[in-house]
């Protein structure tokens, strides 16, 4: 098998799979031995689930031989977010309070997988219960394009994994850009969908209204398969899309023609760094040459929504802990604790005042959408920072406001998003972009993405280990 075996997109190498060119088994057993190999120093997993691992790549062997083929993502190895449910595999969410809690049932998304015919190699390393920072006693995981370099949150493990080729994708979560942040900073196609189209249902919560499970993945295409395979309605979770799923690849090839694709110059460009904007200028040259028609327009002001969305998540984040914080507040980071501080000290008019600037948020949102297909933007104002000015993070006002005013608002409104790598910094570190397409029109966005992906080579470039 070849070297680069561990770098092969997902649809790949289901397909390879699936012709029976490559053994489940043996792809699986390459995954688990470079994870052994290289994870030491990367910290992307917390639980390798070898055993399970190998005994589904049998099982999906055999079901392939026989011609029993469940769809593209038979036999092909994934990872998920530790804060998914596995059943009889523990799942933390980070937390050093859940270290011991083995669920007695997968969490939906992973129980779709399995179905789907995906071998599970493992639970991938996070920030405290999906928030801003590790816990204290958890190693955060190392950016495989620059350890200097942050490798996002909170979904650091989920990005470092699939990056890194200890994985063919991996599921993420994004309450306040964690798909969008660790996609941007390790090079990878990252998909946001509609709150609602995937069940939460077996996933711990942040914020229930604003949590989003998305898969990241290296191309459009391999992102538009995992969707394909978690998405949907379930009894389970009430607040899940009956909406039906459709195939997210059946247009793809359409390409951008004729698509109309919304840019705010201003927006996009303020505050913005230099590797940001040289990326939104080939992104939007690129969408120019497919034959998409750029729209001018005003992206509603999201400045109250942004302030807004940390005593709302603070709110949500509360009800989930209630149980335990402030009852067991040593067992909590600082970062955590403040959100639930700060969640704890609303009082009911706080929370309206909330409620109320979302919904006329959300609804300029819809009304911008009227006039276009597509909107194109960055996913972070700051390409690629380093850890030692992530540091400053909650005291730099310029720095906060970069990172979240192309995530949060888009949490608040529930939008899909696709996260795609648009070039590199000097430091040689990748740099991202996003489309953002109206509710449950993802396939728009998995079109928009293979579109670019097509014309561009950025995905295909990986970190040297």
């Amino acid at each position: 098998m070849s070297n680069e075996l561990h770098y092969l997109e997902l649809v790949d190498v289901g397909q390879r799979i699936q012709r029976k060119e490559l053994s489940p088994v043996e792809v699986a057993q390459a995954q688990l031995d470079r994870i052994g190999q290289v994870d030491g120093a990367l910290q992307s997993y917390v639980i390798v689930m070898a055993e399970q691992a190998l005994a589904d790549a049998r099982r999906a062997e055999a079901e392939i031989a026989k011609g029993e083929i469940r769809g593209p993502l038979h036999g092909v190895p994934v990872a998920v977010k530790d804060l998914c449910w596995t059943k009889g595999v523990a799942t933390a969410a980070g937390m050093t309070l859940y270290k011991d809690f083995v669920p007695t049932e997968d969490g939906t998304a992973v129980r779709k997988l399995r179905e789907a015919g995906a071998v599970i190699l493992g639970k991938l390393q996070l920030t405290e219960s999906a928030y801003a920072d590790h816990h204290p006693t958890v190693t955060p995981p190392v950016n495989p394009w620059n350890a200097a370099h942050w490798s996002g949150a909170s979904s650091s493990g989920s990005g470092v994994a699939t990056a890194a080729g200890l994985c063919y994708g991996s599921l993420g979560t994004d309450t306040g850009g964690s798909i969008r942040f660790p996609s941007s900073a390790n090079g990878l196609t990252g998909l946001k969908p509609t709150w609602g189209r995937v069940s939460r249902y077996g996933a711990f919560e942040l914020a229930a209204t604003l949590d989003h499970i998305g898969p990241m993945t290296r191309s459009a295409a391999d992102a538009g398969v995992m969707l394909g395979a978690i998405a949907g309605a379930d009894p389970k979770d009430p607040t899940a899309s009956l909406a039906p799923v459709p195939n997210y690849l059946a247009d793809m090839q359409r390409g951008l023609r004729g698509l109309r694709v919304g840019i705010d110059a201003r927006w996009n460009s303020e505050g913005v760094d230099a590797a940001t904007l040289k990326v939104m200028e080939g992104a939007l040259a690129t969408v120019r040459s497919l034959g998409a028609e750029v729209r001018e327009v005003t992206f509603p002001d999201p400045t109250q929504v942004i302030a807004d969305w940390f005593p709302l998540c603070g709110v949500e984040a509360a009800v989930v802990h209630e149980s335990t914080y402030p009852a067991r507040k040593d067992m909590y980071g600082p970062a955590l604790a403040g959100l639930l501080d700060l969640g704890r000290t609303q009082s009911g008019t706080d929370y309206q005042k909330i409620v109320l600037n979302r919904l006329a948020f959300s609804g300029r949102v819809r009304a911008m959408f009227e006039g276009i297909d597509l909107l194109l933007m960055p996913s972070q104002g700051v390409a690629s920072p380093t850890l030692e000015r992530m540091l400053t993070f909650g005291q730099d006002a310029d720095l906060m406001s970069a990172m979240l005013r192309y995530t949060c608002p888009l949490d608040m409104s529930g939008s899909p998003t696709i996260t795609l790598p648009g070039g590199f910094t000097e430091a040689g570190t990748p740099v991202a972009f996003q489309f953002v397409s109206r509710h449950f029109e993802e396939e728009l966005l998995v079109r928009a993405g293979w579109a670019f992906q097509q014309a561009t080579d950025w995905h295909q470039r990986h970190p040297a280990l």
